[in-house]
């Protein structure tokens, strides 16, 4: 079973949540609305969604969102604010490699968030198989890292950690293999008495071989960028917004 079927619960899952910044995570649904082409009315994948930061909004103007995440918590949680909100978003459960949502139904597809590096390289390209059979001939999809190759490597640090929010600390010492172009991590969360650790793998991949892939499969990358004022991405850039549409 692959690491990321129980991390996202307790500390892990709290600490995800007040990592996000509000006021960006605003911006992010801008930059969707524009290089998705959104328009209301649009059936809308959002992959990897969360507890529905960017999927919620997108729903209040009006485009229909199917959201799929891992996460029973961030499921629940979505689930019972669109029924509060009473918004046209239908939740799956599940690990996005096994679940149906369905093929050529989607005006487009995103997955932000920093989660490619989930995947090591067979199941990535089952990951990017899927999204491509999700969407419409024409159709946009935007993805998001900040464990690209040339954003983590050259200035990869061993050890790292941060304060979230007010109560909870994460330390994380990293080992990078390069034989599997992988970063073992130990990552630590502490919360008062309460201490969780866990094994987490991130696999680290080129822009040119993301891009590769996502053409083997359909998709034509149409905009790399290193920022949400749509920057081209360069070598050191902390993150990258990749663009592509359904050939």
């Amino acid at each position: 079973m692959a690491w990321y079927h129980s991390y996202f619960k307790g500390l892990p899952q709290v600490a995800w949540k007040l990592h996000q910044d509000e006021e960006y995570t605003d911006f992010e649904v801008d930059f969707l609305r524009d290089v998705l082409e959104l328009k209301k009315g649009n059936q809308v994948l959002d992959i990897l969604s969360g507890y529905g930061r960017h999927a919620l909004p997108l729903a209040e103007a009006g485009c229909k969102m199917t959201c799929i995440d891992i996460s029973a918590e961030y499921c629940d949680e979505l689930s019972n604010a669109k029924t509060k909100r009473k918004l046209p978003v239908e939740v799956l459960c599940g690990d996005v490699l096994e679940t149906d949502f369905g093929q050529g139904k989607f005006d487009a597809a995103y997955c932000l968030g920093n989660s490619l590096s989930f995947f090591p390289r067979a199941d990535m390209l089952r990951f990017f198989t899927k999204i491509a059979g999700s969407v419409k001939p024409g159709g946009h999809v935007a993805l998001h890292t900040e464990n690209l190759a040339e954003s983590i490597l050259p200035n990869f640090q061993a050890r790292n950690w941060m304060p979230v929010g007010d109560d909870i600390y994460y330390l994380a010492e990293n080992e990078y293999r390069p034989e599997e172009g992988c970063i073992e991590a130990q990552q630590t969360f502490i919360s008062g008495s309460e201490k969780v650790t866990h094994t987490v793998y991130q696999y680290i991949y080129t822009l040119a071989e993301i891009s590769a892939m996502l053409e083997s499969v359909g998709l034509k990358v149409v905009g790399t960028f290193g920022n949400l004022e749509a920057d081209p991405f360069v070598l050191g850039d902390e993150q990258l917004y990749l663009v592509a549409v359904r050939k």
